[in-house]
């Protein structure tokens, strides 16, 4: 019977550092950033190469 209050007490602490912890980031501000997940997708745009240089072989380097 002691261990379950042991492991009561242990998990009760260990709640209370996640919630410390989690008050500690909302307060430095990790959370503030609402907007740019939402509009991130929008401008997902691939990179496009203009005019790739041809690639020379051997015979078109010698001449």
């Amino acid at each position: 019977m002691s261990v379950i209050y042991l492991l009561i007490s242990i998990s009760i602490v260990v709640a209370i550092g996640f919630f410390i912890a989690f008050i500690r980031a909302v307060k430095t501000g990790q959370y503030d950033d609402d907007y740019t997940p939402s509009v991130r997708m929008l401008f997902d745009d691939e990179l496009k190469i203009e005019n790739p240089k041809p690639i020379q072989t051997k015979e078109e380097k010698q001449i």
